[in-house]
């Protein structure tokens, strides 16, 4: 018989894990988001050279499962940083995993950023670059404002993906939300009611979210 009598007296580990949990995700969000902006600006860019550059980062990645991308820069990120700065402290599995999925994410954003630039017609760029305006004029204030109206659903649908995602830190050893509650059950000699907890409080948050980002993609569609 199932037994959740343990989990409130843990709520407050728990609640330390969701903290790193959103902690990343914000980090990955915010980053990828930036990231995917450049990306999809270089990819639509008349030079060739550039936009292959870009075009060839994001299929790669979109081609990769995440996991090992987490698995290589939780590797490789510490010996780059200490190659680079000449400092030998070690690199936190937090900043590894963080610079994975800002890497891994970008590429997904980028396609979403890409689609929302070019869903706006052609006519009003030029129409701006007729007024004087020079190119980061016209994509920061005339073409960009407009695509993020567009774009918002798919950017906040791609976030909680990234929000399920963040448990996959459980590989090196980072103590999230899922892997918080893991090891709690374990302790208490109840693995599989902690777990029944997380998947619940994951359904709960995803769900939510979902709803509330369908609420808005109704609001902005004209």
């Amino acid at each position: 018989m199932m037994d959740f009598s343990q989990i409130v007296p843990a709520l407050p580990g728990l609640s330390q894990g969701m903290l790193l949990t959103l902690k990343m995700l914000a980090g990955g969000v915010a980053g990828g988001v930036l990231l995917g902006i450049l990306l999809a600006l270089a990819r639509l860019s008349s030079n060739k050279v550039l936009s292959g550059m870009a075009t060839a980062y994001i299929y790669y990645f979109r081609s990769i499962p995440l996991l090992l991308v987490i698995s290589w820069f939780y590797l490789a990120v510490p010996m780059l940083l200490n190659w680079i700065t000449g400092n030998l402290e070690p690199v936190g599995a937090f900043t590894s995993c963080l610079v994975a999925f800002v890497m891994f994410e970008a590429a997904y954003f980028a396609e979403i950023v890409r689609a929302g630039i070019q869903a706006i017609p052609k006519g009003q760029a030029g129409a701006a670059y007729a007024l004087g305006m020079r190119y980061h004029q016209v994509m920061g204030l005339v073409v960009l404002p407009q695509a993020l109206r567009k774009m918002l659903p798919l950017l906040l649908q791609q976030s909680i993906i990234l929000f399920q995602d963040t448990s996959l830190v459980y590989a090196v050893g980072l103590m999230d939300f899922l892997n918080t509650a893991r090891s709690k059950g374990d302790i208490v000699g109840l693995p599989h009611e902690f777990l029944i907890f997380a998947g619940m409080v994951y359904f709960l948050i995803s769900f939510g979210a979902s709803r509330l980002v369908k609420r808005l993609q109704q609001r902005l569609a004209v």
